[in-house]
């Protein structure tokens, strides 16, 4: 096994799971939270994990692990994942593994590499400016076959390397590009709108071979979702299934686990690869998976990076084949409405439903504006379920996405 993990990035989750398990580990974080970890007994590394570039100092990090015995890097967080590779690449003297990590975080590298291997994209490029965004639409439309009057085809703009959806802009028409495209936007990747029902998979990975495989069901995305996924989605399992792994052979990734998005068609039966990162995964979605199939989803997260480990080792940290889960768990995550808000409610009908478990949301000590959202990553709370019916999951998330839990 590992000498030592070098966690990256900060999560008392993770940090609870490791020390659970009596793994070692030491945490490589921004200098502020030094006090908390040398009060809380966590060994730690203060590092500016600022963006990775030609400025940047992985050796000089290595060099503060050595007193640690550290052989094996984990990226927590987007902003992590290059790092991560470096030192990895360093402790396994194979500069690949940090080119690799440049794939995750590149989402216009990310797309190459995914259509050279042959996995079903869309229609992409980088752009810099509106002038090339507005071109691309214009070529989009015409492999669409748009005819002059119809309306413009739909595409997405991203940031080259934001998490999830971080600076996501949905157009919709060329009126969208002069309104909703700004010049801090740039450079970034536009793609077409790929049509079908958008799910995501973590795949833990171990010597390039699928180990464990969850599908996550959307059923909002950025605000609900439930695991294991509904009958219907499970029925592609092996589909799915075969598709990760295929992935995973295009991008060579060897270690860790992968959270790839896809869109299905049903009617055809194929996949469309979304995008894929190599961290935590959010919507508390390894929180679910870890009670579904009741397993440390965290703990295994990190394991997996090991190369040391034997399978029959790392069986220890995953759910069986045969297990199957006895309940599907979701949960909500709660987003105040723009405005004033005061107090929390909680609604009566919602305590008195079966499939409710519990929930964080927190009372705020004062009334606080709300603001725009930017991405996914600002909720107060999830409210969590727990039922054997699929379809009674989906309706709960549904409905109370809706609810206004602060007024």
């Amino acid at each position: 096994m590992a000498k030592c993990f070098a966690l990256l990035g900060w999560s008392l989750p993770v940090i609870e799971s490791m020390q659970k398990a009596k793994q070692p580990f030491v945490v490589v974080s921004f200098p502020e939270f030094e006090t908390y970890a040398k009060e809380n007994n966590i060994p730690f590394v203060g590092f500016k994990l600022d963006e990775f570039g030609s400025h940047s100092n992985s050796r000089g990090l290595a060099e503060l692990l050595k007193p640690f015995n550290v052989d094996v890097a984990v990226p927590l967080f987007e902003e992590t994942v290059e790092w991560a590779g470096a030192l990895n690449s360093i402790y396994r003297d194979d500069p690949r593994v940090l080119n690799r990590a440049f794939l995750f975080r590149n989402k216009a590298m990310m797309k190459r590499k995914a259509l050279i291997g042959g996995l079903k994209v869309g229609l992409f490029e980088e752009v810099y400016n509106k002038e090339q965004v507005h071109k691309f639409l214009d070529r989009l439309n015409e492999a669409e076959l748009q005819l002059d009057g119809e309306q413009d085809s739909w595409f997405h703009l991203k940031p080259l390397n934001a998490a999830g959806t971080v600076g996501h802009r949905f157009i919709k028409s060329r009126d969208d590009i002069d309104n909703k495209v700004r010049t801090t936007d740039f450079p970034c990747i536009v793609e077409s709108h790929l049509t079908g029902r958008e799910f995501s998979c973590e795949a833990f990975i171990h010597k390039g071979k699928v180990k464990f495989l969850n599908i996550t069901e959307y059923v909002k995305l950025g605000y609900s979702n439930f695991i294991p996924a509904g009958p219907e989605l499970e029925a592609k399992r092996d589909l799915i299934h075969q598709e990760v792994q295929k992935m995973v052979d295009i991008f060579g990734f060897e270690y860790g686990m992968v959270h790839p998005e896809f869109f299905i068609n049903e009617e055809t039966n194929t996949l469309n690869f979304g995008e894929v990162a190599c961290r935590i995964p959010g919507g508390h979605i390894l929180e679910l998976a870890s009670e579904a199939y009741d397993f440390d989803a965290l703990l295994a997260f990190v394991m997996c990076h090991d190369p040391s480990l034997t399978d029959e080792e790392l069986a220890q940290f995953l759910p069986s084949k045969e297990f199957e889960p006895e309940k599907h768990f979701g949960n909500v995550m709660v987003f105040p409405q723009r405005g004033q808000i005061s107090r929390l409610v909680i609604p009566e009908e919602l305590q008195e439903e079966p499939y409710y478990l519990d929930n964080n949301l927190i009372e705020p000590l004062q009334p606080m504006k709300i603001g725009n959202r930017e991405g996914f990553g600002n909720h107060f709370g999830t409210v969590n379920f727990a039922g054997e019916d699929a379809g009674r999951m989906r309706e709960l998330l549904l409905h109370y996405e809706d609810a206004q839990f602060y007024v």
